[in-house]
């Protein structure tokens, strides 16, 4: 990957080191050009008109869908359902599908704990948690031991507290086994690695465009024809229907049913875009290149007294983050101390993961979290910055 490139891809490079992807990636000039080709040339209504804007508008997104079915490998493109996000898509399946327990991990977003939580309290339905392992990576016997009599596993793929990522292909196999379905939050996986759905042969799977390069406020879920199917619309309205009497509606095709109102149009394509730039620098190269800079940061931090670095010790377990403590230091103030005297942007709290926190009895941590356009050079400033702000803080 040629990284000069690609750093000129994203202007504002040139002004800040920017090491929070995992909450928002930064956007390429082709994103933002794509997006305003829409608003500037055809800014229509797709789906609804017969005018040659609206079937312009069309024949984009359904080449945006096109480049998404090429970059995880989904069989055909009618299994992606836009939404807003991967919070939105992940509430669509546990608002529309059926099921009495759900396993999840003790790392989970809030995303995918929250409407959980409500439907245990509002329904009854059985919650089991596995418990990861001392160094944070999955605990598969535990899992293996829990799975009897669930109906629907669903996990966060890849951690966006410490970037480890669950054993999927085993869990997957597992769970069929067990004649269960499995859903993965992938907001933290596509982004990062090779996704191949139909060989992962997972059920659902979701993720967020702003955090693959595309525009915030759109999202999708990805379901296999057959699962797709056992779920009930939520939301219904515009384009969802082919037709409705006062007494009666007969529902749209997939994905078309749980695609209410006007869409997001300059969001898919903004994400189509975003796919197909993603595909040109190669899944394999982004995560070599993920390694090559956090193998630097973590040599550094574990050179200095007082760090505590959260998950495996080998940064292949998790390429894309290095999440920290200092001592018993404010996180934010470190993070504000790195923002404003050194321009190193970072991410600290509790990263919507507040449960595994509150379990550990941690207030936060600070999360450098990487992605392509990042470089050596960065790596190098942030270690160096961290030195000068200890020195302030103590």
């Amino acid at each position: 990957m040629n990284m000069d490139k690609t750093r000129k891809d994203f202007p504002v490079l040139n002004k800040i080191i920017y090491l929070d992807s995992a909450c928002m990636s930064l956007k390429p000039i082709q994103v933002i050009e794509k997006i305003n080709e829409y608003y500037k040339d055809y800014p229509g209504c797709g789906g609804r008109g017969v005018h040659s804007i609206s079937k312009k508008v069309d024949e984009e997104c359904l080449n945006a869908r096109k480049q998404i079915q090429k970059l995880l490998n989904i069989k055909n493109e009618e299994q992606i359902v836009f939404t807003k996000n991967t919070t939105e898509a992940l509430n669509l399946v546990y608002n529309s599908l059926k099921f009495k327990k759900v396993i999840t991990t003790d790392k989970e977003h809030n995303s995918n704990l929250v409407p959980v939580l409500r439907l245990k309290k509002e329904k009854g339905i059985k919650h089991d948690i596995i418990f990861g392992n001392k160094d944070n990576t999955f605990n598969l016997e535990e899992f293996q031991d829990k799975i009897k009599d669930t109906q629907l596993v669903s996990m966060v793929h890849t951690s966006n507290l410490d970037g480890t990522t669950i054993p999927a292909k085993e869990i997957i196999k597992i769970a069929h086994e067990n004649n269960s379905l499995v859903m993965l939050d992938g907001a933290q996986s596509a982004p990062h690695k090779e996704i191949d759905l139909k060989k992962m042969d997972v059920d659902l799977f979701a993720c967020s465009g702003h955090k693959m390069l595309g525009p915030t406020g759109i999202g999708m879920l990805y379901g296999k024809e057959e699962v797709l199917e056992k779920l009930d619309p939520f939301i219904l309205g515009g384009e969802t229907v082919t037709n409705s009497t006062y007494e009666s509606y007969t529902l749209e095709k997939i994905p078309n049913r749980f695609e209410a109102g006007l869409q997001h149009y300059a969001g898919i394509i903004g994400l189509g875009e975003a796919c197909n730039y993603l595909r040109k620098v190669g899944m394999e190269n982004i995560t070599n290149q993920e390694i090559k800079v956090n193998k630097i940061i973590d040599d550094g931090l574990r050179n200095i007294d007082g760090i505590n670095i959260i998950g495996p010790s080998d940064v292949r377990l998790r390429p894309g983050i290095t999440s920290f403590t200092y001592k018993n230091k404010d996180v934010h103030q470190i993070a504000l101390l790195l923002d404003h005297s050194k321009k190193i942007m970072m991410r600290s709290g509790q990263h919507c993961v507040h449960s595994w926190f509150n379990n550990h009895n941690l207030k936060g941590s600070v999360r450098a979290s990487l992605y392509l356009y990042n470089n050596e050079d960065d790596a190098h400033k942030l270690v160096d910055g961290l030195k000068d702000v200890i020195k302030v803080i103590g």
